[in-house]
């Protein structure tokens, strides 16, 4: 079975870079053993969240050069190809990797170089910060618009839901909307309070799973097409879900809600595409017809032309 489901081809939206880069990529740049990364990048039963997201903090300390950010994408994009992922959004905040003197458009050429170099089709989402200076967040959303349609495709809001609430980040969204910048959000991975807000701005959120005990935003996210970017096994690490048994993604998926597969931090989270549809169809009981379609689904919500939308799924039905 992991063998089939290796060889099939796979859309991913929701894949963060600095939470991605393969283990023996960050012993070539931080000089430390294994054993030392996988203590500080890998999540061990994380409390929370926030703590969940501590673990950016070691990686994006190596992630400041030119150099090391090509290094790191280019691995990301190998690891992608051996999956047979035909497309992905790696998403990522451009703000932390400028701490010893790179410029922001630096940062982007420098990933999307790194990209270039693998089979995989690729764009970048860039992420503003949940609780960030007006003006930092408004730096992100001017990137993105420079770099739109030029490796560009979208922007993130990431950072601790918890505590701080998307309504104090809404006038970024308002700019975006304005400014016809295509966006996503991180929203109902800790709570559904966000929920109601992001949906005049999105067509797509990140996570979402906690509307699943609430029929009234179910409706709301189905009757407004909205995609869930569902990450299962982070959302186990975060503690979001008690068991992967009991995460809510096959209600979702029952209910008519578009939902698609992502392992979201690959490294952080231990996990890779493939043993996530392996755990979907051994403990949740999806069929490879069910994975197909929720590649569908993706790859519908996907931030690409038409004409790539029409090439990638023939691949996929082929």
């Amino acid at each position: 079975m992991k063998e089939k489901l290796l060889l099939m081809p796979k859309v991913e939206l929701h894949l963060h870079l600095d939470g991605s880069v393969p283990i023996d990529i960050l012993e070539e740049l931080s000089g430390l053993s294994k054993e030392d990364i996988i203590a500080k990048v890998v999540s061990n039963n994380d409390s929370s969240l926030k703590k969940y997201l501590e673990h950016f903090d070691f990686v994006n300390e190596y992630l400041q050069t030119k150099e090391n950010l090509e290094l790191a994408s280019f691995a990301l994009g190998q690891a992608l190809e051996k999956e047979n992922v035909i497309y992905a959004e790696i998403r990522f905040a451009p703000l932390s990797h400028i701490n010893k003197g790179l410029k922001l458009e630096e940062v982007v050429d420098s990933v999307l170089l790194g990209l270039s170099k693998c089979s995989v089709k690729t764009n970048l989402i860039l992420c503003m910060r949940r609780g960030a200076k007006e003006k930092d967040n408004l730096k992100v959303i001017n990137l993105a618009n420079k770099y739109l349609g030029k490796g560009v495709v979208a922007v993130d809001l990431v950072g601790d839901e918890e505590n701080i609430p998307f309504k104090e980040s809404e006038d970024i969204f308002r700019m975006c909307k304005y400014a016809n910048i295509p966006v996503t959000i991180h929203a109902g991975e800790t709570n559904k309070r966000d929920i109601k807000y992001v949906i005049p701005y999105t067509k797509r959120i990140g996570h979402g799973i906690k509307i699943s005990d609430d029929e009234e935003l179910m409706d709301l996210v189905k009757n407004n097409d909205i995609l869930l970017e569902v990450c299962p096994n982070s959302n186990l690490d975060t503690k979001n879900i008690e068991s992967y048994t009991k995460h809510p993604i096959r209600k979702l998926y029952d209910y008519g809600i578009r939902v698609s597969i992502n392992t979201d931090n690959r490294t952080v989270s231990n996990i890779t595409l493939t043993e996530e549809y392996f755990n979907l169809v051994n403990l949740l009981d999806f069929t490879m017809d069910d994975l197909t379609t929720m590649n569908l689904y993706a790859l519908d919500a996907a931030f690409i032309s038409n004409k790539e939308r029409s090439m990638l799924r023939q691949i996929i039905l082929k």
